[in-house]
């Protein structure tokens, strides 16, 4: 297989990674739904392989990097998320309640929040809208550079999502929190009037999952344990700078991204600084991201080593 120098520093993070999950799967003796989870794989495969037909036999640069960036994103999603659940339990307490009253001295109380928002029920509907979009963007953030032949910026949102996820599960190691969700009560007349995507019950559950980890691993329930910093943050952001130059799609993913601020406080069940660290993570995901690519792409080996059809990319 040919790679491209961002793919390939990809493929090996997700070498690694997968290299750690069967280690760390072995060492906890953690089940694995293996059908699940080979559903999923061979759809990143499958992209991968799809790929590599468009650049070597009916050559298509655009296809071959959508379709690559695909497999890889895809691949790298399952990878990290294994990593992250095999993280637990935590050896440390969470530290929502520092990050609570972080918010605090800004005169920010999550559950006044929230029973605001549910006086104004259209509103509450319309973030939970909004807050599941976040994977579907980055997919499509995906097809759009990739067709639109912008590859290295195709390149620059992988690489800025692979370091940004890092970051966040390194961060969340040594600080590891569950959301505003995990430590706070609302009402039943709250919660009815606006249904959360990340609610106290959900928090409950990842408060349990940080005490005791999980014996078995299925893609069918795998729960969002990060809270700071907010890696739903960290799309947003990623979704709405990235496609900024994109005339007409654009504004639409810069005015869904504004509104999903508030969607991750209230339907994600965080915390303020957890946004302020998404935010944080993200800017120096991408700035890390775009030295990485500058550095790969003129490293001298990469320029000995790369393919003639892969050195003919704009």
């Amino acid at each position: 297989m040919a790679f491209m120098p961002a793919e390939r520093t990809i493929v090996n993070v997700i070498a690694v990674l997968a290299l750690l999950d069967g280690v760390l799967l072995w060492s906890k003796d953690v089940g694995v739904d293996v059908v699940g989870y080979a559903g999923m794989v061979g759809c990143g495969l499958g992209a991968m392989a799809l790929g590599q037909f468009y650049r070597h036999i009916r050559p298509n640069q655009s296809i071959a990097a959508t379709a690559t960036a695909a497999g890889l994103f895809i691949l790298f999603t399952i990878v990290g998320s294994i990593f992250n659940y095999l993280l637990l339990p935590l050896s440390r307490e969470p530290t929502d309640i520092a990050l609570a009253r972080f918010d605090a001295f800004f005169g920010f109380h999550w559950p006044s929040f929230v029973e605001w928002a549910s006086h104004y029920p259209r509103i509450g509907v319309l973030l939970q809208v909004v807050y599941a979009t976040s994977l579907p963007q980055l997919l499509i953030v995906i097809f759009v550079l990739g067709f639109s032949g912008r590859l290295r910026l195709l390149h620059h949102f992988l690489l800025t999502g692979v370091i940004g996820a890092l970051l966040a599960i390194i961060c969340w190691s040594f600080f590891p929190s569950f959301g505003a969700s995990s430590i706070y009560h609302l009402p039943q007349a709250v919660t009815d009037a606006v249904p959360l995507a990340v609610g106290p019950d959900y928090g409950a559950e990842l408060v349990e999952l940080g005490r005791h980890g999980s014996t078995y691993l299925s893609p069918k329930n795998v729960l969002g344990v990060i809270g700071f910093p907010s890696f739903h943050t960290v799309m947003a952001a990623m979704s709405a700078v990235f496609m900024i130059r994109i005339r007409w799609l654009g504004p639409i993913f810069l005015v869904v991204n504004v509104l999903m601020m508030p969607a991750i406080i209230i339907q994600g069940g965080h915390n303020l600084a957890d946004l302020m660290g998404g935010l944080a993570v993200f800017a120096i995901a991408y700035r890390l991201a775009a030295l990485a690519l500058h550095q790969r792409e003129h490293g001298p080996a990469e320029r000995e080593s790369a393919s003639p059809a892969i050195k003919a990319l704009p």
